[in-house]
């Protein structure tokens, strides 16, 4: 054969070599470098180190996570950047959750920089609406507009209500914000009706014992106060008894903060202080009012029974919501139901509408003499609420006559629908970030895309068909916050699913616990995420503590036990379901207390029962004065999705009352074991 012919012969072989598929070996190894490549990305934004971004980015191109990488490298260099290339991004990357991330971060450039003229045109484009800082910004941006023309003392030509509106956005906030601060401190010049509600958020931040946030409004007013209120916060006593007259508004308030900081650390020490004539007489009848709350708030969260006394003293019309809350614990534990309808009458309508508060007020109805028309409005009140979406949903389903049932299945998601989803580019994106070890963005995306059916986007069947995705895909925890979206299309066991079923039944069988308790407190604890880890320490499907894992282990008689065998699914829900059956059994079997140790320690849930001679609570009341926020939503979520899980594994009518039962104090001394429970 000539050369030339041999040459002919090897570039047609090359050819057809070239037009071959790629192996899948190949092709998967291609993939992992390009994902490596977006996980240094995420690495050098985490560092900000800009340079390395920069050299990194156009390798990314083409990349299911694109985005991501092209964000991190603006985002690290926005103060830097020309405007036409952030407008590029917009537009390159629009309707994108990256989109409105880098929007959020570029209207708080503008609002830092008082652009407000760029920043009006902005902010319409603002989809989801919910960061404060920017809302802040947006609300002077709005001031500004109007051309500063005040038509009153808290608004302006423009109908702009700007006490209520700043009220809104900045109150709720319990860390101190740059944003929001400068926002008012701009007010302040302008509109003296704004001190109002600086002292506001002073009082909350001392009667959450936050002193960042009440320097921060203090210094507002004048910086000069600042040592003033250190000194308050560290001997709020010493203050007030060398402060014989606050006849001044600044006086009046700085003994008001010393009177909240004292009732922080002493509610009846606070109550005896504010009971001196000197303050009745000088302090006015809403910085009395607001103080008598604080004091109540912090009685009822140490459960004393002088909380209703505190509470009855001041007038509900003048308290903050969240003692309007606790006023309504503290009078259900004491059994002081008129308590509850001075509350409720008090709150605004949206909290007045929340689930608890509406089967409280019912409670208190029913036990009213005499019954009619009293039971009629009790009953329009539980049928409001009625039904197996939560706690007090169920309980009002009960208090109806009726039981925990799973709900009708909705009809077959259709092929066009489960193609939407998984078309969608946003749930592609995070289930990809998901996958590669991004979790953080990857659920921030995905909540981002379903959150979107808030503003026209997905509606019930979208959202069913996205959690349908995320089950097939195992990632649970996404499959479940996606399905409790919906309301009136509900899917129980996208809700409600049971990963590890053989392994958790078996277990549970194993040691005689009830697998829907398991299967409900794993649920509240890591949403299935096998490799989940709290910010302090806790670890795996139940969320172990390393001390508890191997305190446990050493109980069961686990032996060989090694920390890092915590993750391992199997050795993860053994020493979880241990810990949790001794637990139950310290408690008498109560769900309850069993849950509020698991997230708490036991220690606080024997407290938190009362001492010998207490009586026996309903455990809904018990649970709903659990001093700690977190563990009280615990408690009512684990016993909830119990309830759920039950009528789901048995197929049979369920009652969410019976798992709840009684708690009060225990009979005979704690045995060692009990001391010794971590």
């Amino acid at each position: 054969m000539q050369f030339s012919s041999i040459l002919t012969l090897i570039a047609l072989l090359g050819c057809l070599i070239a037009s071959l598929p790629v192996p899948a070996y190949a092709q998967k190894r291609e993939n992992t470098r390009a994902d490596e490549l977006i996980l240094d990305m995420a690495q050098a934004y985490k560092q900000r180190d800009r340079k390395r971004l920069a050299a990194l980015l156009p390798q990314a191109r083409g990349h299911v996570l694109e985005p991501w990488a092209a964000y991190w490298d603006l985002s690290a260099r926005l103060d830097e950047a020309s405007r036409s290339e952030i407008q590029e991004f917009f537009t390159r990357f629009s309707g994108s959750y990256q989109e409105d991330r880098l929007r959020v971060e570029w209207l708080l450039h503008l609002g830092r920089n008082r652009d407000w003229e760029t920043f009006r045109r902005e902010y319409p484009l603002y989809r989801m609406n919910d960061d404060r800082p920017v809302r802040c910004y947006a609300l002077l941006a709005e001031h500004q507009a109007s051309g500063n023309d005040s038509g009153n003392g808290n608004g302006n030509g423009n109908g702009i209500d700007i006490d209520a509106k700043l009220k809104d956005i900045w109150l709720p906030m319990k860390e101190a914000d740059e944003a929001c601060a400068s926002v008012a401190a701009q007010f302040l010049k302008e509109h003296p009706d704004v001190t109002q509600v600086v002292w506001l958020r002073a009082r909350l931040g001392m009667e959450n014992d936050r002193l960042r946030t009440v320097n921060q409004a203090i210094d507002l007013l004048n910086p000069k106060w600042t040592k003033t209120v250190d000194s308050i916060y560290l001997h709020p006593a010493k203050y007030l008894k060398e402060k014989f007259t606050a006849l001044q508004p600044q006086t009046r308030e700085l003994v008001s903060l010393a009177l909240i900081r004292l009732a922080y650390l002493d509610p009846d020490e606070a109550a005896a202080e504010l009971g001196k004539l000197r303050w009745r007489t000088q302090l006015t009848a809403e910085e009395r009012n607001w103080i008598w709350g604080v004091i109540g708030k912090r009685a009822a969260q140490k459960l004393s029974d002088n909380a209703t006394l505190y509470f009855s003293r001041g007038k509900a019309k003048d308290m903050h919501e969240d003692h309007l809350a606790w006023k309504i614990r503290a009078a259900i534990r004491t059994g002081q139901w008129n308590h509850v309808f001075e509350a409720t009458d008090a709150m605004l309508e949206a909290q007045r509408n929340d689930p608890a508060w509406v089967y409280w007020r019912a409670r208190a109805l029913l036990l009213r003499t005499p019954p009619e028309p009293a039971r009629t409005q009790a009953l329009q009140l539980l049928q409001g609420i009625a039904g197996v979406r939560g706690f007090y949903e169920q309980l009002a389903l009960e208090e109806l006559g009726q039981r925990i049932t799973v709900p009708p299945k909705p009809a077959p998601l259709t092929a066009e629908e489960m193609e939407s989803a998984r078309k969608n580019p946003g749930l592609v994106r995070a289930l990809h970030a998901i996958r590669i070890g991004l979790r953080p963005e990857g659920v921030r995306e995905w909540n981002y895309s379903a959150n979107l059916h808030q503003r026209g986007g997905m509606d019930e069947r979208s959202l069913l068909a996205a959690a349908d995705l995320a089950c097939k895909n195992e990632v649970w925890d996404r499959c479940i916050n996606t399905s409790d979206r919906t309301r009136t299309e509900m899917d129980f066991e996208q809700r409600f699913p049971m990963p590890f079923k053989n392994a958790v039944i078996a277990r549970t069988r194993q040691i005689g616990l009830d697998p829907a308790y398991v299967y409900g407190l794993i649920r509240q604890e890591s949403r299935f995420i096998m490799d989940a880890k709290s910010s302090v320490g806790a670890s795996g499907l139940m969320q172990v503590m390393p001390a508890t894992a191997r305190w446990t282990a050493k109980k069961i008689g686990l032996k060989d036990f090694e920390p890092q065998q915590i993750t391992e699914r199997d050795t993860n829900i053994a020493i979880g379901t241990g810990y949790l059956k001794l637990v139950l059994d310290s408690f008498g079997g109560s769900m309850p207390m069993a849950a509020a140790a698991y997230n708490a320690g036991p220690a606080r849930p024997r407290l938190w029962r009362g001492q010998a001679g207490a009586p026996m609570l309903e455990a809904a009341i018990w649970a709903e004065n659990i001093p700690f926020s977190e563990t009280r939503d615990y408690v009512k979520k684990v016993l909830s999705n119990t309830t759920n899980y039950a009528a789901l594994i048995t197929g049979q009518p369920q009652s969410l009352k019976a798992r709840l039962g009684q708690v009060g104090p225990k009979g005979g001394a704690s045995t060692a074991a009990d001391e010794d429970m971590p």
